[in-house]
């Protein structure tokens, strides 16, 4: 299996445990740091940047065998033979894949806002909105975001997405292959078959939003049969974000 190299952002003490954060789709590693530098006190922090996504290399197929095994690449390369393991959204997912594939790397787990289960929404009207945006005709991102408002009514999800267009050569552009992205975001609802695998037995956290129905506890039992479900309420989908406190509290108990 192919792998890349992926770059990443680096917090706190290397004498510290480490501990690897996995950002989603369409994210990247800036989206974790303020999460990064608060864990930092404690723990040595990483945060790569996925497949495809932020400053990491571009390839044209993604999913969560594959990116799970540049993550265990990564590792590899820092000597790092366990790490606790957070993710959300996709990340949660190839952090789950990879603890139930190689759970002699991974201390304790927590996933946020995921469940190890293929999705039936897709990615399609959002990244063909993406796609459609005249590039050309752009001459400041607040443009972007007001022609997206019909197709991505939410603002702070037009922001975010809009985090991936920047501006090169004084022109703008995406960071991120939307043609690969459209072709291999079934692969991003979906999660690899587990018939063969056995339950991941070590200490797992799911947090969950409870705005969002994303986390499906009768999915979870029969794959990681020890885990916790803790709920942050008046949060969805971007609970670190919307409660950043709590949900920073909640990982760092779990984690001591």
């Amino acid at each position: 299996m192919d792998t890349v190299e992926l770059v990443f952002e680096e917090f706190g003490d290397p004498a510290n445990s480490p501990l690897i954060i996995l950002h989603g789709f369409f994210a990247s590693s800036r989206n974790w740091r303020q999460v990064a530098q608060r864990l930092a006190a404690r723990f040595h922090v990483y945060v790569p940047d996925l497949r495809n996504h932020g400053s990491s290399p571009q390839y044209h197929f993604m999913d969560y065998p594959s990116m799970t095994a540049d993550v265990l690449r990564f590792m590899d390369q820092r000597n790092l033979v366990t790490v606790d393991l957070l993710g959300h959204s996709m990340g949660g997912k190839i952090a789950m894949w990879l603890a139930l594939t190689a759970p002699d790397r991974v201390n304790k787990l927590i996933v946020a806002d995921i469940a190890p289960v293929s999705y039936q929404h897709n990615f399609d009207n959002t990244i063909l909105a993406l796609k459609a945006l005249p590039l050309t005709e752009i001459s400041n991102r607040k443009q972007a975001e007001m022609q997206l408002a019909n197709a991505i009514p939410e603002l702070s999800y037009r922001q975010f997405l809009l985090q991936n267009l920047i501006l090169k050569d004084v022109h703008y552009c995406w960071r991120v292959d939307l043609d690969v992205f459209h072709l291999m975001a079934v692969h991003i609802a979906a999660f690899p078959k587990t018939d063969h695998l056995a339950p991941y037995i070590g200490k797992v956290l799911f947090i969950a939003g409870g705005d969002s129905d994303y986390v499906k506890p009768e999915k979870i039992d029969s794959l990681f049969p020890t885990a916790a479900i803790s709920t942050i309420d008046d949060a969805g989908h971007w609970l670190h974000v919307q409660q950043p406190d709590v949900f920073n509290a909640r990982v760092e108990n779990f984690l001591v």
